[in-house]
Order: structure tokens, then C-alpha cells, then sequence
């Protein structure tokens, strides 16, 4: 009888035992998993707008310095304010961009700009930094890489955007450009204040999430096809 009782005291104290070593097994393969040869996490690589220094005055849109697509001399100035990790915008893009370009950017009735609001995480200020290195060499490049990108979009809720993952995706998909500028530009983080004041000055124009919309610098309250549409149209009897 002490036999049986000592032994399901022993079982009692193995279980926590037990449970104890699984989770450390746990942590230490996931550890693993984000942490490469030299033991730095792939997290450190990513950016953090509170690294970023520099003064950003709000002081227009600067169309000049955003990706664009159609005639400079259109009468209806668009722009997206976009996460490249945002499903919406992944949405918009594919269902929506090639009637846009069709009906209002080939028939010279507007300029579309892309504008950054990357708010997600901090890999959605490294792929924007990504985008805003291609720009730098190929506003039609960066068009491209916009096209790609959603189309190998990740899981919104999980850092996906690395610093591995987009220097091989760029290296495998966006031919025609120079990919050692490219590589160095997205390790030291180039362009990471040119996204930071995107990020700034569509805050200050009232934009707090993505897909969002403006038409002659005016937000539009919804991101429908519907809505853009008949401001467009608003704008070009103006």
C-alpha cells in the first residue's frame, strides 16, 4: 500500500517536471528559428521609426518625391496611402489598379501617387523602405515591385517582411536594377526617413489606416472604387 502511495506521489512531482522541460525545448527551437548563424534575431534587422532621426516639417504632400503613374499635367492629382502588409490594399491593388489605369491614368484625366502609411509592424517600414530603395532607382521598377509583393503578400498579424525575405524576393523578382545598391540601401536603412515622413504627413492630413484615398489633396471619408470614382469625376467638371 506505501508502495502505491509513494508512487503516485513521484508521478505528481514528474508532471510539472515534465511541462517545465517542454517549454524550455519550446523557446529554445523558436529561438532557433529566428536567429540566424551569428545568434542576431531577425527582428534586430528591422527598423523603428524611433531610430530614425531627422526633422520633418508638414508642409505639403510632396508629390514630387512619391512614386507615380500618368501625366504630370493632369487636372486630378490621386493618392493611395498604403501598408504593403495591408490585405485591403493587397485587394485594391489586384481588383481595382488596371481599370484605374485604364480609365483615368491612360486617357490623361489623372496622376495616381503611391504614398507610404506603414503602420502595421515594423517589417511594413521595411518593406516600405524596400519599395522606397527601387523608386529611387526606377519609379516603373517600383511599380512592379508593388504588383509582386502583394502577390507574395504574408499574414498580416505575423512579421513576414524580413530583411532575408526581401532581399531574396527582390532578387529573384525584380530584374533590371542594381541589387547591391539595392542590398545596402535596405541594410543601412536608406530611405527609412522618407518613409517616417510619409507616415507623418498623412497623419497630419487626418489618414489612420489603409487603403486610403485623396483627391486634390482632399481625404475621402471611404476607400470604395465607387467613392474615388465620383470625386474623380467631381474634380475633372471643376
Amino acid at each position: 500500500m506505501n508502495k502505491q502511495v509513494n508512487s503516485k506521489h513521484s508521478n505528481n512531482k514528474l508532471l510539472p517536471m515534465l511541462l517545465t522541460v517542454i517549454g524550455v525545448v519550446l523557446v529554445v527551437v523558436a529561438a532557433f528559428v529566428f536567429t540566424g548563424k551569428n545568434g542576431t534575431s531577425e527582428l534586430d534587422s528591422l527598423p523603428n521609426y524611433t531610430e530614425v532621426k531627422g526633422k520633418i516639417v508638414v508642409d505639403g504632400l510632396k508629390y514630387e518625391k512619391q512614386p507615380h503613374l500618368g501625366s504630370s499635367t493632369a487636372k486630378v492629382k490621386v493618392i493611395e496611402f498604403a501598408d504593403f502588409k495591408c490585405p485591403a490594399c493587397k485587394k485594391w491593388t489586384e481588383q481595382y489598379l488596371d481599370t484605374f489605369i485604364k480609365d483615368y491614368i491612360d486617357t490623361g484625366k489623372a496622376e495616381f501617387f503611391f504614398m507610404n502609411f506603414a503602420f502595421i509592424d515594423r517589417d511594413s517600414y521595411l518593406a516600405a523602405s524596400a519599395g522606397e530603395a527601387i523608386y529611387n532607382q526606377s519609379n516603373e521598377k517600383f511599380w512592379e515591385y508593388v504588383h509582386k509583393l502583394y502577390a507574395n503578400q504574408g499574414d498580416e498579424s505575423k512579421i513576414w517582411a524580413t530583411e532575408k525575405f526581401i532581399l531574396k524576393f527582390v532578387k529573384d523578382n525584380i530584374a533590371g536594377i542594381d541589387y547591391g545598391q539595392f542590398e545596402q540601401d535596405v541594410k543601412n536603412h536608406t530611405y527609412m526617413f522618407d518613409v517616417k515622413e510619409d507616415f507623418k504627413i498623412a497623419g497630419a492630413y487626418g489618414v489612420n489606416g489603409t487603403p486610403k484615398f485623396m483627391v486634390n489633396g482632399v481625404l475621402l471619408p471611404d476607400s470604395s472604387y465607387e467613392g474615388l470614382t465620383t470625386a474623380i469625376e467631381a474634380a475633372l467638371k471643376e
